[in-house]
C-alpha cells in the first residue's frame, strides 16, 4: 500500500507495531456484552415493542435501529442523556454535530424563547431570516445562501443548481460517500464489494427502486480516477459532490494536495465543485472545512451544527451559480424554509461558536486522541486514531484508511464490540460502527476522562 501524508489540518496517528486480537476473545466478549445489554435495558425493549406497532422498525429514521432493539431516550441536558431505564448516558454522538452546542444550551434556549414570542412561522420574508443569512454568508465566506430543512434537501438543490448553471445533468460522487436520500446519492453509498468492480475504476452500484440518472463513481483520494472520468464524460457532467473529509466511514482524511487537485480538475472541465459540509460544518472549525482546508468549492451544503439543534439546513455559494435560483431556472420552494425558530438557532449558534470556544473543544478532542494513542501503543492494539476538528474516531486497522475499499477491510467485529462495551458502561455513540465521537461545547475534562478510561478498560478486556 502506498503511504500518503494526510492534509496538514487533519490528524492521524498509526502506531508502528501491533499484535492481532484473538477472534475467539472478541466473540466471547460480544456474547457477554449483548447479554449485559438486554439485562440493563428492559424498558427500552418495552418501548421498542410499542413503537413497532406504529413505526417501521420502531424508529423515526432507519439508522436509529439495531438488533435486538435501540436505546430509547427521554431527556438530555449538556453532554448527558437519560434513557427510559433511568440510566445517565454520556452523549458522544451529539446528533452527528447538530448538538455541537450541547443539549439545552442556555443561549440557544433563550433565543428560541424570544422567537416564540413573535410567532413560529410566517411564510414570508422577515428580518430574522435576513439576519441569519447574513451570518451564514459571512462565516462561511459565501455570496448567497438559501435555507432548507434537511441535509438531503440541501444536497439535492445544490445539484439542481449545478445542472441549471451548466446545462449538463450527470453527477460524479465518491464511492462510499453519503449525501442524503436523494436518488443519485444512494448510489454506491455503501455498496457490496463483490459488485463494484476494480478499485481504481468502480462500477456504480444502484440499489433497487432508485432512479439516479447519469451518475459516475470515483474513489476518494484518487485524483487520477477523477481526471479519467472527466476526460471521458466531461461534456455531460454537471458537478462533483463530496465531503471534503469523509465522515460516514469513520473519518477518512484527504491526502495532502488531493482537494487542491480536485479544484483544478473541476475548473479545467467546467464541472461545478460541491462540498457537502452537512457533517463537517462548524465541527471542522469556526468557519467550516472548506476554509480550514484552503480549498474553495463553487457550492456548499450545510446542516446540523449551524442551527444549534433546531431543524435547519442550507445551500449556497458563489453568486454566479446562485443566480440560477434568482432567475428561476432552478426553482427552490419550501413552506418551512427560514422559519423563525430555526433562524433564532442560527443567531444563537453564531454567537456561541467562536474561534475560541471551538478551539477549546478541539483541544479536549486532541487530548482524548493523544491519550488513546498511548493506550493503543501500550496494549499493541491493531488500531489507529483519526481526528478532524472536534471529532475523533478509533479505526480498527493497522493501515491508514484512505477510501471505501480500505474501510471495508477494517475489523468490524472489534468495532461492534467497542461500541457495545461503551454503551453498556454509559457512553452512547452512533450505532453504525463507522461513525465518530464528538466533543461539544458542553463536554469538559470529566467527559474526556470518562471516554479515555472507558477505552482503557476495553483494551484490558481484549488482552485479558
Amino acid at each position: 500500500m502506498i503511504t500518503q501524508t494526510n492534509h496538514r489540518e487533519t490528524f492521524r496517528f498509526v502506531p508502528s507495531t501491533s499484535t492481532p486480537v484473538s477472534p475467539e476473545r472478541v466473540a466471547e466478549l460480544l456474547k457477554a456484552e449483548w447479554e449485559l445489554f438486554t439485562k440493563q435495558t428492559g424498558k427500552s425493549a418495552e418501548e421498542s415493542r410499542r413503537a413497532l406497532k406504529s413505526l417501521p422498525m420502531g424508529v423515526t429514521s432507519s439508522f436509529q435501529h439495531w438488533d435486538p432493539y435501540p436505546i430509547s431516550i427521554v431527556s438530555a441536558k449538556g453532554a448527558w442523556m437519560t434513557d427510559v431505564d433511568g440510566r445517565q448516558l454520556l452523549d458522544l454522538s451529539m446528533g452527528f454535530g447538530a448538538m455541537l452546542a450541547g443539549h439545552l444550551n442556555p443561549v440557544i434556549v433563550e433565543e428560541v424563547k424570544k422567537a416564540l414570542e413573535s410567532g413560529t412561522l410566517f411564510v414570508t420574508p422577515s428580518p430574522i431570516s435576513t439576519d441569519a443569512a447574513e451570518r451564514i454568508c459571512r462565516r462561511f465566506g459565501i455570496d448567497l445562501v438559501r435555507f432548507t430543512n434537511s441535509g438531503t434537501e440541501s444536497t439535492m438543490y445544490a445539484v439542481r443548481t449545478a445542472r441549471a448553471a451548466t446545462d449538463k445533468n450527470a453527477i460524479v460522487k465518491i464511492e462510499g460517500g453519503y449525501h442524503g436520500s436523494y436518488d443519485p446519492f444512494v448510489v454506491s453509498s455503501k455498496p457490496p464489494i463483490d459488485k463494484i468492480g476494480d478499485e481504481n475504476d468502480p462500477i456504480a452500484h444502484v440499489p433497487e427502486g432508485i432512479v439516479p440518472g447519469e451518475i459516475y463513481v470515483v474513489p476518494y483520494n484518487n485524483a487520477d480516477a477523477l481526471e479519467r472520468t472527466f476526460k471521458k464524460h466531461g461534456s455531460s457532467i454537471a458537478c462533483f459532490i463530496l465531503e471534503p473529509v469523509l465522515e460516514n466511514l469513520g473519518i477518512v482524511l484527504p491526502d495532502e494536495g488531493y482537494l487542491e487537485r480536485v479544484r483544478e480538475l473541476c475548473d479545467e472541465y467546467n464541472v461545478v465543485l460541491i462540498f457537502d459540509e452537512v457533517k463537517t460544518g462548524l465541527t471542522a472549525g469556526h468557519q467550516g472545512a472548506a476554509q480550514r482546508l484552503g480549498v474553495t468549492p463553487d457550492l456548499i451544503t450545510l446542516a446540523k451544527s449551524i442551527g444549534g439543534g433546531l431543524t435547519l439546513a442550507a445551500f449556497g455559494g458563489k453568486k454566479k451559480y446562485m443566480d440560477f435560483v434568482t432567475n428561476g431556472k432552478m426553482a427552490h420552494f419550501g413552506t418551512f424554509n427560514g422559519n423563525p425558530l430555526a433562524m433564532a438557532g442560527v443567531r444563537a449558534a453564531d454567537v456561541i461558536f467562536t474561534e475560541e470556544s471551538l478551539a477549546k473543544a478541539e483541544g479536549f478532542n486532541q487530548q482524548a486522541l493523544d491519550r488513546i494513542n498511548a493506550i493503543i501503543e501500550q496494549y499493541q492494539l491493531p488500531a489507529h486514531t483519526v481526528g478532524f476538528g472536534v471529532k475523533g474516531c478509533i479505526t480498527w486497522s493497522t493501515e491508514p484508511v484512505r477510501n471505501y475499499r480500505d474501510y471495508k477491510a477494517t475489523d468490524f467485529a472489534v468495532a461492534e464490540l467497542s461500541w457495545l462495551w461503551s454503551l453498556n458502561r454509559g457512553i452512547i455513540t452512533p450505532p453504525g460502527l463507522d461513525e465518530q465521537w464528538l466533543i461539544s461545547l458542553a463536554h469538559g475534562q470529566k467527559e474526556v476522562d470518562i471516554l479515555v478510561e472507558d477505552f482503557e478498560s476495553f483494551a484490558k478486556a481484549l488482552r485479558s
